[in-house]
């Protein structure tokens, strides 16, 4: 079929041959479809949907695109995490090198800033000279030797993928369970993995904003994973405000060397020892979840976790050193603290708009060559439920971009509710899904 028939059958809400998803993303992949066309099938996918042997089909597709990995000569359980993406979650920077020290092989490839949702790989970059393009071989290395290896879509691994998400991000068709899984999957099946643990976000700063779109995507991926044969398992976690205090690039990479030196917010700690003792019971089925947490905190207060930071980061071509002096870094040019006029408790944040107003302010791209300025970004001053009277700090804006601060000032108090009374605070971990 012509590239306008698939289009066009999917746009009337029929349902897509395996042939067809493959004859599709080939030609995309290949450079023979261009980007208007694979833009109108995304939004076509995006409003009609794809039932689940279309999803399947659509993941082969993605997986086959490229190469897989093969971690059969590792020593130790072969596992991964991923998020869904909400705002100021940096659990994956913090979460692999905890996991590594515990000899867990974590080959992780992440992805970049998608929509009003930072990118894992946005925030290593902002570590000079960081290398996330690794060769496969190298990659394998570092995963077989040190355990872990922090990288993007390097070499052959579902180049489909690579181009589909790029496109995804500036065309407003990201929060789709069928486009969300299939991209998500693929790279992890080609992970060669044992094990996966996915954080599926729920909540106003989530691509699924209701529990039960939160739930159906939680169950599309663990069916996938299992599918695949690989021991899988969600955990629906709140993101109806942003996760710890910083949202950004290197401020997030910040807060993550705090977090592995013992110093990190509560939330964000929380959320990655839940995810890694996931991945610690599946390698050892007899493990008690609170000795695995136990287990991971005695790994950050004894500096080993940070030190497995430190030597990725070196061996990945980065300098630790900013790591351990995290004040030489270059500041942002312009710093505006946001204040509160009133007085009561914080009762709701716009996690969207605090995701959004990261990208005005040069942390994220508006179409896919935007640079990132690495610098900017926000710091919490209050969170759900904190108290709060007038000349408190809400927020701390920081950016290169003088109007953008000016922009972002002048409106962002709004996504900052109060009430007269406390509000209740949602569940952090808020279910599992098996």
């Amino acid at each position: 079929m012509l590239p306008y028939q698939i289009i066009e059958k999917k746009s009337k809400g029929e349902k897509l041959s395996a042939e067809e998803i493959n004859e599709f993303i080939e030609g995309y992949t290949a450079g023979r479809i261009p980007d208007y066309q694979t833009s109108a099938l995304l939004m076509a996918i995006f409003i009609k949907g794809m039932d689940t042997e279309e999803t399947l089909a659509l993941t082969k597709s993605m997986l086959d695109s490229g190469d897989k990995m093969d971690f059969s000569a590792a020593t130790g359980f072969v596992a991964d995490k991923h998020s869904t993406g909400g705002v100021g979650d940096k659990v994956s920077i913090l979460l692999a090198p905890i996991m590594a020290v515990l000899g867990i092989h974590i080959p992780m490839i992440s992805g970049r800033g998608l929509g009003h949702s930072g990118g894992t790989l946005d925030k290593l970059e902002s570590i000079p000279g960081f290398d996330v393009n690794l060769s496969l071989d190298r990659w394998r290395e570092l995963v077989l030797e040190e355990k872990v290896g922090l990288v993007g879509q390097t070499g052959n691994i579902c180049p489909a993928d690579k181009k589909l998400y790029s496109l995804r991000d500036v065309t407003a068709t990201v929060r789709s369970i069928p486009l969300i899984s299939a991209s998500i999957m693929s790279k992890k099946i080609a992970e060669g993995i044992q094990g996966l643990v996915l954080d599926v976000k729920t909540g106003n700063g989530a691509f699924m904003q209701t529990l039960e779109e939160s739930r159906a995507l939680a169950k599309s991926l663990v069916s996938i994973g299992k599918g695949y044969g690989i021991q899988t398992k969600a955990v629906i976690t709140d993101m109806n405000q942003p996760l710890g205090l910083a949202i950004g690039n290197w401020v997030e990479m910040k807060e993550s060397v705090q977090g592995l030196q013992g110093n990190g917010p509560e939330d964000l700690m929380a959320v990655t020892y839940e995810l890694g003792a996931q991945i610690l019971m599946m390698a050892d089925p007899q493990m008690d979840k609170q000795d695995a947490i136990e287990l991971q905190q005695q790994v950050v207060n004894d500096g080993r976790a940070f030190e497995k930071l430190l030597r990725i980061v070196e061996l990945q071509g980065g300098d630790p050193r900013i790591l351990e002096t995290p004040e030489k870094y270059p500041k942002a040019a312009h710093v505006v603290r946001v204040n509160a006029d009133g007085s009561g408790f914080i009762a709701a944040i716009d996690t969207l708009a605090l995701g959004f107003a990261g990208i005005e302010l040069g942390a994220g791209r508006r179409v896919i060559t935007d640079p990132i300025d690495h610098s900017s970004g926000m710091y919490m001053g209050k969170k759900l439920g904190d108290p709060v009277s007038p000349g408190d700090e809400l927020i701390t804006l920081h950016s290169n971009d003088a109007a953008a601060v000016d922009r972002v000032a002048a409106q962002i108090a709004d996504a900052f509710t109060l009430s007269e009374k406390p509000a209740p605070t949602p569940p952090l971990i808020v279910e599992e899904i098996l």
